[in-house]
């Protein structure tokens, strides 16, 4: 069940909500979450990741906790 919802189109909530390594650009998947920074990095870093950072009180939530409202993929 959810613990928390985040709006896709909600920008504040999109800076709000981090990868591990601090980063925005995360994209929800079925089961984890996927950071486009962290894949485009040279640095050893895994963009897959399965908890989402709330930046502001910097605790962790999983897949299955997070809510995602009206997201759709971003096509080319």
């Amino acid at each position: 069940m959810a613990r928390v919802e985040i709006d896709a189109h909600d920008s504040d909530d999109r800076w709000r909500w981090v990868c591990p390594n601090g980063h925005c650009s995360w994209e929800p998947t079925n089961h984890h979450f996927w950071c486009r920074q962290c894949a485009s990095s040279h640095a050893d870093v895994d963009p897959e990741f399965s908890e989402l950072v709330d930046a502001t009180t910097r605790e962790s939530y999983a897949r299955d906790e997070v809510k995602i409202k009206d997201y759709r993929r971003k096509t080319a």
